[in-house]
C-alpha cells in the first residue's frame, strides 16, 4: 500500500530524528574511543589525534547539529543562543585543531621527520586553514552590515555550504589518519571498519540537514 503525503513526512522525519541522535553519539563516542586508545600524555604524540577528534567529530559536529530542528540539543533555545553556541563550539573546535596540528609539527621536528608529505597531513593542513578562514568569515553574519551588496539570505547560504565542504575536509582528514600505521596497528578487523563509519555517519547526517535548510528549500522557491 501506498504512502500517503502524511504519511511519508512522518516516516521521513523519524528517520532524520533516529539519524541525529546517531550522530550526536559517535561524536562524542568515537574522540571517547580515541582517548582509550591514544592514551593522552603518554607521549607528545598521544595529544594529536584526541584533539584532532574532539575538533572534528565533537565540537564541530555538535556546532553544527545546533541548527538541526529535529535532534539539537538547545532547540528550546531563542536563535541567537544557538548562533552563540555555534560560535563558541566552532572557536574551541578551531582550538583543538590548531594545537593539533602544532603538537604533531613540533613531534615531527623532534623526530626529523618530513612535515605534510602524506595525504593525511595535507588534508589536515587544508582542513585547519579552511575551519580558520570559515570562522573569520562567520564574521560577516554577526555583521552584515559589512557586506552592503549583499543580503543576510544569501551570506546564510554561503555560510553554511561553504562550511559543509570544511566539515567534510575535516571528516576527510579523520579517515585518512585511521589509515595511518599508529591506527591501522592500533585497531585492526572489524574495529576498524567501525571507525572508518563513524565520519561517514556525522557527514551524510550534517550534509541531509544543510542540504534540507538552505539547498533543497532554495531550489523549491523557484
Amino acid at each position: 500500500m501506498a504512502l500517503t503525503a502524511e504519511s511519508e513526512s512522518r516516516l521521513y522525519r523519524s528517520l532524520r530524528v533516529a539519524s541525529g541522535a546517531a550522530a550526536h553519539l559517535v561524536a562524542l563516542g568515537f574522540p571517547a574511543a580515541v582517548a582509550v586508545l591514544a592514551r593522552p600524555g603518554s607521549s607528545l604524540f598521544s595529544w594529536h589525534p584526541l584533539l584532532m577528534a574532539l575538533a572534528f567529530s565533537f565540537l564541530m559536529t555538535e556546532a553544527l547539529l545546533i541548527f538541526s530542528p529535529e535532534t539539537s540539543l538547545l532547540r528550546s533555545f531563542s536563535r541567537k543562543v544557538r548562533v552563540r553556541a555555534h560560535w563558541a563550539l566552532q572557536l574551541l573546535a578551531l582550538l583543538c585543531a590548531l594545537l593539533g596540528l602544532g603538537i604533531i609539527s613540533y613531534n615531527k621536528h623532534l623526530n626529523g621527520k618530513g612535515h605534510f608529505v602524506t595525504w593525511h597531513g595535507l588534508t589536515g593542513l587544508l582542513a585547519v586553514l579552511y575551519t580558520g578562514g570559515q570562522c573569520a568569515g562567520g564574521v560577516l553574519l554577526l555583521y552584515p552590515k559589512l557586506m552592503k551588496n549583499w543580503t543576510l539570505a544569501k551570506l546564510k547560504l554561503y555560510h553554511a555550504t561553504s562550511g559543509l565542504v570544511g566539515y567534510l575536509l575535516g571528516c576527510a582528514s579523520l579517515m585518512l589518519g585511521m589509515c595511518s600505521l599508529w591506527f591501522t596497528t592500533t585497531v585492526t578487523g572489524a574495529s576498524w571498519y567501525l571507525a572508518m563509519l563513524c565520519p561517514l555517519v556525522t557527514s551524510l547526517v550534517i550534509m541531509n540537514q544543510v542540504s534540507n535548510a538552505y539547498l533543497y528549500r532554495k531550489r523549491s522557491q523557484h
